[in-house]
């Protein structure tokens, strides 16, 4: 299992504005069964199967395009650990212990 840190920038919308588009972004999400995610205040964690992943990725690039943007800026950040099956809540754990 993978846990992915995704940001979708729209460019040229004539707004500094972004959370319609995140929230239109945040749709796809909601229609993928099989992914777990998070918004933060400047990404959206994803956790399940890289491949369900990347091709959730690949229709949120797309939302802003739809909705008028001249240009998309996506940035992609994988932690894709194979030895152990880890998620966002035990990541998160893992540090809280520590504290």
């Amino acid at each position: 299992m993978a846990i992915v840190e995704v940001c979708v920038v729209p460019l040229g919308t004539g707004s500094t504005s972004v959370s319609g588009y995140v929230a239109a972004c945040h749709k796809v999400l909601q229609q993928e069964k099989d992914l777990q995610y998070q918004l933060t205040p400047m990404a959206t964690i994803i956790e399940g199967d890289l491949d369900k992943i990347m091709a959730a990725i690949l229709k949120m690039h797309e939302v802003p395009f739809a909705a008028g943007a001249g240009r998309v800026n996506t940035i992609i950040r994988i932690d894709d650990r194979r030895d152990k099956v880890r998620t966002m809540a035990d990541k998160i754990a893992s540090v809280e212990e520590k504290l």
